[in-house]
């Protein structure tokens, strides 16, 4: 999906926040991706540590091209809600 944001921003000014969450939400391509975005104001707290247990937890699925760039993650799975 980035690559069609950056095109879509492609040689304008990226000025401030609401520029850049504005330039996103124009975001089409031929097929029909629509993106939406909207600017988070929210202070989240720093420094929250994942445990292995949480990490175990995740569903991931790593892509077959860098998986450890370039990853899924699902919903968790009935097997992994009942054990947290």
């Amino acid at each position: 999906m980035f690559c069609h944001i950056t095109q879509t921003w492609r040689g304008r000014p990226l000025t401030d926040r609401l520029a850049v969450v504005e330039l996103i939400a124009a975001t089409t391509t031929t097929t029909g991706l629509r993106v939406e975005s909207a600017l988070d104001t929210h202070t989240y707290e720093k420094g929250i540590k994942v445990t292995d247990a949480e990490m175990e937890a995740l569903d991931i699925t790593g892509d077959a091209f860098h998986p450890e760039w370039n990853y899924t993650i699902r919903p968790r799975s009935d097997r992994a809600n009942r054990s947290s």
